[in-house]
């Protein structure tokens, strides 16, 4: 596997945000200034042998002395949330990648920032950077209720509370979001950045289309890989392009883990095609795209594969390896 710097570093606070939310602040083991990051980045966090999850960065990047990621324990944990909660409290240390941003900001543009649900992580760090430059931005925070609302007392207490406007699917329907009524009035200027779960994104892109706007304009992220059904894959055969070498890969597995078992060198982080970390290229044959990363235009240059995810159309792939 390919290797990623990494280094330690000390749980030292551990807040209750919301109902299954907590958050963490993370600092050096030697109390100095951790690796710079611009809003939008994450962090991948080492939680056990195997298990690595992706956490966005929620403080403001001026501040070089921590990192503060928000972690939602998800029922359907595959042992990453879960083992967070439960294992992770202050003063444990804990093995962190290097700052990466798929999620990237543009501070001097105006922009429209929409949070559903632990979609606010991002959010908070994009939030403080438009602010610190000046930039005119609003925050709309979609969640169910007032108790699974996170970072409630940050947001009170910041410089741009007044931006964030609160959206809660128990209350009356005239504070509910109405994406298409929002992008009916949006500018020709204002750029739309979208992170929360895969229908939240969907719904938000959706209108977004519906009322004109140029999808460049439109950077989303997803928490989680979107459902597939899996019950009418079948087998393929993988070819690396540098040596040759043919792999067969059965229905039941994966692209990344047939070759990691074959001791091919790639990297891979969350399993699950929401990360961008193992993303390469397709030389050759379709590509069954099955990640949230890639972009549609991306899937349908045919160039771009995820391995940890995504399978074949066609009874052959070669990849760039």
């Amino acid at each position: 596997m390919q290797s990623q710097v990494t280094s330690s570093v000390r749980v030292t606070h551990r807040r209750q945000e919301a109902d299954d939310i907590i958050s963490l602040e993370l600092e050096a083991l030697d109390g100095g200034n951790l690796p710079p990051f611009e809003a939008g980045a994450h962090i991948d966090v080492h939680i056990a042998p195997g298990i690595v999850r992706q956490y966005s960065l929620c403080n403001a990047p001026s501040e070089r002395h921590r990192y503060v990621i928000g972690i939602l324990r998800d029922p359907q944990s595959r042992g990453g949330s879960v083992a967070i909660h439960e294992t992770l409290q202050p003063g444990a240390i804990v093995v962190i990648g290097m700052p990466r941003n798929h999620f990237p900001l543009k501070p001097q543009a105006p922009s429209i920032l929409l949070a559903g649900g632990i979609g606010i992580t991002p959010m908070l760090c994009m939030a403080e950077t438009l602010h610190a430059a000046g930039t005119e931005f609003s925050l709309h925070y979609c969640v169910r209720n007032q108790s699974k609302a996170a970072f409630l007392d940050r947001i009170a207490q910041s410089a741009f509370s007044a931006n964030v406007i609160f959206h809660y699917d128990d209350q009356p329907d005239e504070q509910r979001l109405r994406p298409d009524e929002l992008f009916s009035q949006t500018g020709a200027t204002q750029e739309i950045y979208v992170c929360g779960p895969a229908g939240f994104i969907e719904w938000v892109c959706r209108a977004a289309d519906g009322a004109g706007i140029a999808k460049h304009r439109v950077r989303y992220e997803h928490f989680g890989a979107k459902a597939v059904d899996v019950s009418q894959d079948t087998a393929f055969d993988v070819k690396l392009a540098g040596s040759g070498q043919l792999f067969h890969v059965p229905a039941d597995r994966s692209v990344a883990s047939v070759l990691l078992a074959a001791g091919v060198d790639i990297y891979t982080s969350c399993g699950e095609g929401s990360c961008g970390s193992c993303v390469m290229r397709l030389v050759e044959g379709v590509a069954d795209h099955r990640d949230v990363f890639l972009t549609d235009e991306e899937h349908a240059s045919g160039d771009q594969f995820t391995p940890c995810c995504s399978r074949a159309k066609s009874p052959l792939l070669v990849l760039d390896l």
